[in-house]
């Protein structure tokens, strides 16, 4: 018989693999990254810089390669405080305790989840395990101690542990013949769950949500560990047309906006450039806009501190040549420039490849202006990630909605003015 094991202790291969092919995903909130996207997505609530986040990704790398302790990584977390002077909510204990835990004991979860599917037809049953070593056991997981279902049961969508902060339950692999020594002739009833509605993400940028959450569970723990990862191996139908928002398929983090842009505003005229110029000189205007030039890049922080290198070679492809007139956006490389120092909101995206079998990360900067002498506001998009980027300015109704362009995680709002 399968017996359960303390998560950290011996690390394994599907664990370490797990977390390793994680993206890492800034947000404000830990309700910005929900339920199964936490398989795609590392993140850390409130760590909305790339740079804090890498550092917690290798620190907690290190403690699940190396079975490192909580102490040892209270060490980690103190020095990237220091480092960056990160302001982070609750304290210092509370804290590290959480990221550590959470993603220890996560990543282990997932882990055993791929195991036990490799295994499920050997193997067709899984046994719930309430861990007696909590000191304020939940009633509702207490309640499934002993209780067996097989591995294809719908139940394991929701109830696989952990199921909430500091949940310790684990689940055991049977047989046929481990379910018969329990004195057991088949599976138990598959229970009933009690949704609730919980309300979340009240501090979060991107506002407050509702969500339904069974009865015991804690709200975005309601989902399989790993679930997601395997079933992304089955390639998805793609989008026709598709969506400039599409966070990628399935168990990405997608949220979509319950309010308006803020209103637009007034630019001059003489912020577009005139048209007929070559590529070199649209590519020149925008570098002009960061005291950049095709000699000199800088390294530009926006608004909340992310930095990106602001460079000539943005606007060259593979030869070398310049495209800075693609899609007829050399006029508004100004406008475009403004998007991205003053944009009305920041939003960061996850973008499944499934011919590559790897994720990318994309920061999406969105603005809106109204030209003078113009009676339709333009909305400019400014997007950044490692695979590229690209620019594109356009009237409402002319292509896609404004809200087909913010979608992800919203890290920054302007406020309305």
């Amino acid at each position: 018989m399968a017996t359960g094991a303390s998560y950290g202790r011996v690390s394994f291969r599907q664990q370490i693999q797990f977390f390793a092919r994680k993206a890492r995903l800034p947000t404000d909130g830990w309700a910005d990254v929900y339920a199964q996207e936490h398989d795609w997505a590392f993140m850390v609530a409130g760590a909305n810089r790339d740079d804090i986040l890498a550092d917690f990704q290798t620190a907690m790398h290190r403690a699940i390669d190396e079975g490192r302790t909580l102490d040892q990584f209270r060490a980690d977390f103190d020095n990237i405080v220091a480092k960056y002077g990160w302001d982070y909510t609750g304290g210092r204990n509370w804290r590290s305790r959480v990221i550590y835990e959470t993603n220890m004991r996560q990543s282990y979860n997932a882990g055993r989840y791929e195991q036990q599917m490799a295994l499920a037809k050997a193997m067709p049953y899984m046994r719930y395990k309430h861990s007696d070593a909590v000191m304020h056991p939940r009633p509702v997981h207490a309640g499934w101690n002993d209780k067996i279902w097989r591995a294809d049961d719908p139940i394991w969508k929701v109830i696989y542990p952990a199921n909430g902060w500091g949940c310790q339950c684990y689940t055991e692999s049977l047989s046929e013949r481990d379910m018969k020594r329990l004195g057991k002739s088949g599976p138990d009833p598959t229970p009933e769950l009690n949704y609730q509605p919980v309300v979340i993400g009240q501090r979060s940028p991107n506002g407050p949500r509702t969500v339904m959450v069974p009865e015991g569970i804690d709200p975005g723990f309601e989902y399989a560990p790993g679930r997601a990862r395997l079933l992304s191996k089955v390639p998805p139908e793609k989008p026709n047309p598709p969506i400039p928002g599409s966070a990628g398929g399935a168990g990405l983090p997608n949220l979509r906006p319950a309010d308006a842009l803020p209103l637009p505003r007034a630019i001059p005229a003489s912020r577009l450039l005139p048209a007929g110029l070559d590529a070199a000189e649209y590519a020149a205007a925008f570098l002009a806009e960061f005291d950049a030039s095709p000699d000199a890049p800088v390294i530009f922080a926006d608004v909340i501190g992310e930095r990106l290198v602001v460079a000539d070679e943005l606007f060259r492809d593979a030869a070398g040549n310049y495209k800075a007139d693609k899609r007829d956006r050399g006029r508004w490389m100004r406008v475009l420039a403004d998007a991205l120092k003053e944009p009305d909101e920041i939003w960061v995206r996850l973008e499944w490849m499934h011919a590559l079998q790897r994720i990318v990360i994309r920061r999406r900067y969105v603005a809106r202006f109204l030209v003078e002498g113009e009676t339709t506001p333009t909305l400019a998009v400014f997007e950044h990630g490692a695979d590229g980027w690209w620019g594109v300015t356009t009237f409402p109704g002319v292509q896609q909605s404004e809200d087909d362009w913010r979608v992800g995680v919203r890290l920054y709002r302007r406020r309305r003015g």
